[in-house]
């Protein structure tokens, strides 16, 4: 990924804004299901998503999610997550002109 000095040199002046992930995202891509962990529990939906096929084995992250999940400690450190209707997970529009 070029930096954005890069960018800005090959495009000129350039402006970044954030691109937050509404709560209801049904996209499919890594951040898209950031109000529902469950989903990444899922290999179907896992297998669409080309950061996990990159990452190799997640296996023991995937079991302290689910047990995570299943003994409320997830809900209790994200819970307020719940409440948001769209969040900022790092992804940017960059745009020249």
């Amino acid at each position: 990924m070029p930096t954005l000095a890069e960018l800005e040199s090959w495009l000129g002046p350039i402006r970044v804004t954030p691109a937050p992930i509404p709560h209801d995202c049904s996209d499919g891509f890594l951040a898209a299901y950031w109000r529902c962990p469950t989903a990444y529990l899922d290999n179907r939906l896992r297998a669409a998503m080309s950061p996990f096929q990159m990452l190799g084995d997640v296996s023991e992250g995937l079991t302290k999610l689910n047990d995570d999940l299943r003994s409320g400690d997830w809900t209790r450190r994200y819970g307020h997550l719940a409440d948001l209707i769209e969040l900022d997970c790092g992804y940017r529009f960059v745009t020249a002109g």
